[in-house]
């Protein structure tokens, strides 16, 4: 098995870079790439993406979305909706189901990809752990800030959310994409969604700001653990341009492909 590539790259649009995440699973798929891949990217601006089967009306709050001028797009993607923007590490991974054939099986595919993160931040986020389907959660009581008032409950409410994740699987290639908020305004994510059609046992019907914390590590910190848990440390010189321009002109850059539900 090669060793993992880097991508470090932002592309200029929201669609551009959606777009690229799935060009570089179709690349795989094709027989075109040199090997696994991960992918570190920041929005510039908040945006929201939602699920491929999301419906807009159930996830989104799209009248203060347009009022605030918040594109809301569409991933490849399953899972309910994200707001990201500055202060929210993207990546993703690109995996080979040749040399990992036991990632065919989805839940083994988010214990594999959470457990390697998890593993990376614990030395800065002691306590950090997979919960729920795929989620990362902070358990650690110093979180809590004093709106929290769930926080005390030691049935298991106390988990927070840090990081959220989705899967799309081809025949022999995986993406692995999702969220780690590090500096972003939580309060956002109230103002822009509503509460989800579906939660997480544990979540215990909190809103948004008593679910949802940052990660207590700086970008540069968080971003290096990242690289270290895939050992990425040669570059990916070459990215799929054409197929990312193509995806963007098909299907990303279309009003009609977002409103999709």
């Amino acid at each position: 098995m090669s060793r993992m590539r880097l991508l470090d790259l932002t592309l200029p649009t929201p669609e551009e870079n959606l777009a690229l995440d799935e060009a570089l699973l179709d690349r795989a798929e094709a027989g075109e790439s040199a090997g696994e891949v991960l992918r570190l990217w920041e929005p510039d601006a908040p945006m929201v993406v939602v699920g491929r089967s999301s419906k807009l009306a159930e996830e989104v709050n799209l009248d203060e979305c347009r009022r605030r001028g918040i594109p809301v797009l569409r991933r490849t993607s399953g899972g309910t909706s994200i707001v990201a923007g500055p202060g929210c590490l993207m990546y993703a991974v690109v995996l080979s189901l040749i040399d990992r054939p036991e990632l065919r099986a989805i839940d083994e595919a988010h214990r594999f990809v959470l457990g390697r993160i998890a593993e990376a931040l614990s030395p800065f986020v002691p306590g950090i752990r997979c919960r729920g389907t795929s989620d990362l959660v902070l358990d650690d009581s110093e979180q809590c800030s004093p709106e929290r008032a769930c926080c005390g409950d030691t049935s298991g409410r106390t988990a927070l959310k840090v990081s959220g994740n989705s899967v799309r699987v081809k025949r022999n290639w995986l993406l692995y994409h999702g969220t780690l908020l590090y500096d972003f305004p939580i309060e956002l994510i109230e103002a822009c969604l509503p509460m989800p059609p579906r939660e997480p046992d544990y979540r215990g019907g909190r809103s948004h700001r008593q679910f949802v914390v940052n990660l207590p590590i700086s970008r540069t910190d968080l971003r290096r653990a990242i690289v270290a848990a895939w050992q990425a440390d040669e570059p990916c010189e070459a990215w799929p341009r054409e197929l990312t321009a193509n995806l963007v002109a098909e299907r990303y850059g279309l009003a009609s492909w977002h409103a999709d539900r």
